[in-house]
């Protein structure tokens, strides 16, 4: 199957701005994951090129590092994942940027099954958490987004 899975989020700040918590992720002082709700995102060697690593049973390895704002990894796990998931930070003007990630991958044999009824849910509902935590750093109201009822049964049952 054929999965192209895009989030998007537009905040009202320089992309200077978001830099310093872009170059935060996979660190313990992480200010970009939403650890706080999530397994952490971590990685053997840091945040470089080659290395690899993952967030609970997601296995990656970095294909690509800027630290103006991207990065590009390959899933390695779960088997069946086949492709790659993005982080980019964009400057609209100097006062806008959007941050986005996308999934570009096709899925195999038990993969397409795990992500349908699990990981999309999953994933979806933790790239709007971290999106709301980069946001809530930069402005001053605070976002949370709701997660669904099925991430809650999942997240529960899953503990």
């Amino acid at each position: 199957m054929n999965v192209l899975n895009i989030h998007i989020r537009k905040i009202e700040v320089s992309k200077a701005t978001l830099l310093p918590l872009f170059a935060t992720l996979s660190k313990k002082e992480d200010r970009i994951w939403p650890k706080e709700k999530w397994p952490s995102m971590r990685f053997k060697n840091g945040l470089i090129i080659g290395a690899e690593g993952g967030h609970g049973p997601v296995r990656y390895k970095v294909l690509e590092y800027d630290a103006d704002g991207y990065a590009m990894f390959e899933f390695l796990k779960p088997k069946g994942f086949v492709g790659t998931h993005t982080f980019q930070i964009t400057e609209i003007d100097e006062n806008t940027s959007v941050i986005k990630h996308t999934i570009s991958m096709k899925t195999q044999g038990f993969g397409t099954f795990l992500w349908i009824f699990a990981i999309r849910w999953l994933h979806d509902a933790l790239l709007e958490d971290a999106f709301d935590k980069v946001e809530n750093q930069c402005i001053n109201t605070k976002k949370t987004t709701s997660w669904s009822l099925w991430v809650k049964i999942l997240s529960k049952v899953l503990k």
